[in-house]
């Protein structure tokens, strides 16, 4: 089974888009979100430093463009790809919403550009981040977090914990880091995403969802919340609203794809970080990550050794 996931706030770098938007209609298509949501995503994408693509007003609406670009240029989700399961991580759950059909690509725009603004605000109340923890065992390394006064605002599998708190915090925790912690590294974001100090959002979030009218998911949509599958659109909505400011278990939404029986894990653009966190804790699903349009038939290769699979499981 395949399993289709979107990537974080995080994973964008400069330029990253470049070689997307030589692809046939990339740019019209880039063009057309970018007038529907007031901001120029070919810009971001393709010039600007990182400090720019930092700022989450710009990275969250920059990242879900990607990951449809992306895979669109793989071909239509329910024929050419037929995941199995989809999923994101944080703003990536909005790109998985797209992809399960809950929302149209305009929609999950519109959708996550009211987001980042709503987030970028709320981060602008309290000089916050979040850094990455390398190494040491759950059990330990949240009781530790929570005595800093961090949360654990990622739990992620495959042995990293991503804390979220004040500058001071972070700080605390460099100079204190859990037992069994290899390295503290700070992450590329603006804000203590996924915490009390988003609450602020999620409100504004809410008002934002009102207008949308969620379509049923076409294909299983594994959610961040408790990694369990979601049944309505209405629910996925909800959820989207919610996670904001709780934390995202990408841990157990990767234990869900082992139980669905998951042989095999593409990311969209810019892949790269869920791929390595399926690698170490799916091991022996196949995983392949969209970081140019040169992964494109190695992606499409797997994708139909996957339905070949399937197609022969049944058979049995």
């Amino acid at each position: 089974m395949l399993v289709l996931v979107a990537p974080g706030q995080g994973a964008q770098t400069p330029g990253f888009l470049t070689p997307w938007l030589e692809l046939p209609g990339a740019a019209d298509r880039i063009g057309m979100w970018s007038d529907a949501i007031g901001l120029d995503l070919a810009h971001y994408g393709t010039q600007a430093d990182a400090d720019a693509i930092r700022d989450t007003a710009v990275a969250q609406p920059l990242l879900v463009a990607a990951g449809l670009l992306s895979a669109a240029a793989l071909g239509d989700i329910t024929s050419d790809i037929a995941p199995g399961a989809v999923a994101g991580h944080s703003v990536g759950e909005i790109t998985a919403a797209a992809f399960a059909g809950v929302l149209d690509d305009t929609a999950a725009l519109a959708l996550v550009r009211k987001r980042s603004l709503a987030m970028a605000e709320a981060a602008a109340i309290t000089e916050t981040g979040m850094s990455a923890l390398l190494g040491g065992d759950p059990e330990t390394t949240v009781p530790h977090l929570e005595k800093l006064g961090l949360t654990p605002a990622n739990v992620n599998g495959a042995g990293q914990i991503v804390a979220a708190g004040t500058l001071e915090q972070l700080a605390a925790l460099e100079e204190d880091k859990p037992e069994g912690v290899r390295r503290v590294v700070p992450l590329k974001v603006a804000g203590a995403f996924h915490t009390h100090h988003m609450a602020p959002a999620v409100d504004a979030l809410a008002k934002a969802a009102e207008s949308l009218t969620p379509a049923e998911p076409k294909v299983a949509y594994v959610s961040n919340k408790d990694g369990r599958t979601v049944a309505t659109g209405a629910e996925v909505l909800s959820r989207l609203v919610g996670q904001v400011a709780n934390p995202v278990r990408w841990d157990l939404c990767m234990e869900t794809f082992k139980e669905l029986g998951v042989t095999a894990l593409v990311e969209v653009c810019p892949g790269g970080t869920l791929t390595g966190l399926a690698k170490r804790a799916l091991p022996g699903v196949k995983t392949l990550a969209l970081k140019t349009p040169d992964d494109l038939d190695a992606a499409r290769e797997l994708i139909a050794e996957a339905a070949t699979s399937a197609a022969d499981a049944v058979g049995a």
